[in-house]
């Protein structure tokens, strides 16, 4: 699934293409992606100006004269950006029509995306009104980590994942930012000291602020807005290297399951 940093590379490559432009028509191949599309998605959307495009935790926010519309990638959605008249293709679900003579195409191979338009305040819809702090914002810090986890017996990196708590951290940078912090993953949240989570905070606002400047990792099938792969993979310490020596102490990388998602971790460094 795309984590954060690929949905803010996203979201930064096609917002200058985007912000400022008219929307012509939408053009949908699917009723339902992980929920039904909303019924007239194409006149509610024609005539409509971009105002701006915003991220919160792994959704985009295409904010419009008169509502907004929702977009999550979920499990190997993407977006590109395409000239108006290529023919849409066997996984195409959407496309916003550009008065720029692009468009803008959703394509979900498995159909785990979201589509959603409100006319109200997106942030108080029920799929982002639960969300915690951004992780890069400045709500988010070493304070706050350690007053959530105070009293949890549940895995820090189970707690770190929660979107209630913090807003897109998913398992690949989970996995690292633990790393980082020299904490095991399946550690009792409560049991961390407030030196320990000013730590694992810092390490989070790192490795996620690392991935987006290398353009966001590439996971299977996602691809980046250009069709383009990041590069993070090329400097993970842990995640996906199971076996292989640790960067910091040469042990061998190990991989368990915690809450149903692979977990990589050195036993050695990480306490």
């Amino acid at each position: 699934m795309p984590e954060l940093p690929e949905v803010e590379t996203v979201r930064r490559g096609i917002a200058p293409h985007l912000v400022g432009k008219g929307i012509c028509r939408v053009v949908l191949r699917t009723e339902k992606l992980r929920l039904p599309i909303p019924l007239g998605l194409d006149s509610r959307l024609s005539g409509q100006s971009i105002l701006a495009l915003e991220r919160r935790g792994k959704y985009l926010l295409i904010r419009c004269s008169s509502g907004t519309l929702i977009l999550h990638l979920g499990m190997s959605g993407n977006l590109r950006l395409i000239t108006a008249a290529l023919p849409m293709g066997k996984h195409d679900r959407l496309d916003l029509v550009l008065d720029s003579g692009l468009s803008l195409r959703f394509i979900d191979p498995r159909r785990f995306g979201t589509v959603v338009w409100t006319e109200d305040d997106p942030l108080s819809h029920p799929l982002l009104a639960a969300h915690g702090p951004e992780p890069l914002g400045d709500d988010f810090s070493g304070d706050y980590l350690y007053g959530k986890s105070r009293g949890r017996t549940r895995a820090i990196k189970q707690l770190i994942m929660d979107s209630q708590i913090l807003a897109g951290v998913g398992n690949i940078y989970a996995n690292e930012a633990l790393f980082r912090a020299a904490i095991l993953p399946g550690t009792a949240a409560g049991k961390l000291s407030a030196t320990q989570c000013q730590r694992l905070a810092d390490a989070i606002k790192e490795v996620l602020t690392d991935a987006i400047a290398c353009g966001g990792s590439t996971l299977d099938d996602f691809l980046g807005y250009e069709g383009k792969p990041g590069y993070f993979p090329m400097k993970f310490a842990v995640y996906g290297r199971s076996g292989s020596p640790c960067p910091i102490c040469s042990a061998p990388i190990q991989q368990s399951r915690l809450g149903g998602r692979s977990t990589y971790f050195c036993s050695n460094c990480q306490r």
